[in-house]
């Protein structure tokens, strides 16, 4: 099975409570939808180039996606309706299907569902955490680390959202006040990228410049775990039949049994 547009450059996969699989097209600035019997559609946000990238579920019964290119944030809805708001700076909602950028240059990155009802997503370039209410509401909140560069996010078992810092090698925690702590990875070159909640009550990451994954306690407790191939640059990271599995882009998928 292939995407259907040809070059879209497919970035995330998130399911949707519709039971079908929605991704983002990149570079063919389109989010697209498949079913599990293989049917393929697409619809197109309204700011133009503006490289659709992490996307999720919400709680709200759609999908919520960023748009990196354009410092926005999307939501579409099951039939295909698309809002869109700037990803910070805004203390009001603007108008549905506002077109204008946000003069920011965050290049907003993955996105999670919170536990508190709202969005939670990166702000690789603005060095921030950022979170968006249904309603549009965005807050950002900085990381202590310059030019930390957070990638990846994902929600804890603790009721706190847990983020990568791929430049500068640590794995972050923010609870949904707003409080940031920051774990140091042993390596500080290793480049975390993807992160996920494991099966065994823990989070864990990608370390693409290290060829590895990581483990990270809800306590700061880290473990680090090599992969065969030191150049194999593992990305995305998922939990599923009680095991890890893991991306690389070497073009083969890693399975990583969770320790008992």
């Amino acid at each position: 099975m292939t995407v259907h547009s040809v070059g879209a450059k497919p970035m995330m996969i998130a399911q949707g409570p519709d039971g079908a699989l929605w991704f983002t097209e990149y570079d063919t600035h389109r989010i697209g939808r498949i079913t599990v019997d293989g049917a393929v559609s697409s619809f197109v946000p309204p700011t133009a180039g503006g490289g659709p990238y992490g996307i999720a579920a919400g709680p709200d019964g759609a999908m919520w996606f960023t748009l990196s290119a354009a410092d926005r944030i999307g939501r579409i809805t099951m039939d295909g309706d698309i809002t869109e708001y700037p990803a910070s700076g805004i203390t009001e909602p603007p108008a549905p299907g506002a077109t204008q950028h946000s003069p920011c240059g965050t290049f907003p990155s993955a996105m999670a569902a919170g536990p508190d009802g709202a969005m939670w997503f990166t702000l690789n370039q603005g060095n921030a955490i950022g979170r968006i209410t249904m309603d549009g509401l965005t807050t950002a909140h900085p990381l202590p680390t310059e030019a930390a560069a957070p990638v990846g996010i994902a929600q804890g078992p603790d009721g706190a959202l847990w983020f990568t810092e791929i430049g500068a090698g640590q794995i972050g925690r923010i609870t949904v006040d707003g409080t940031v702590t920051e774990y140091p990875l042993p390596d500080r070159q290793a480049r975390p990228h993807a992160v996920t909640g494991g099966p065994d009550g823990a989070l864990w990451f990608t370390e693409w410049g290290r060829g590895g994954v990581g483990r990270i306690t809800t306590d700061g407790r880290i473990t680090a775990y090599d992969l065969p191939r030191a150049d194999c640059e593992p990305h995305g990271i998922a939990a599923y039949d009680g095991a890890l599995w893991c991306a690389l882009e070497t073009g083969s998928l890693a399975r990583i049994e969770v320790p008992r």
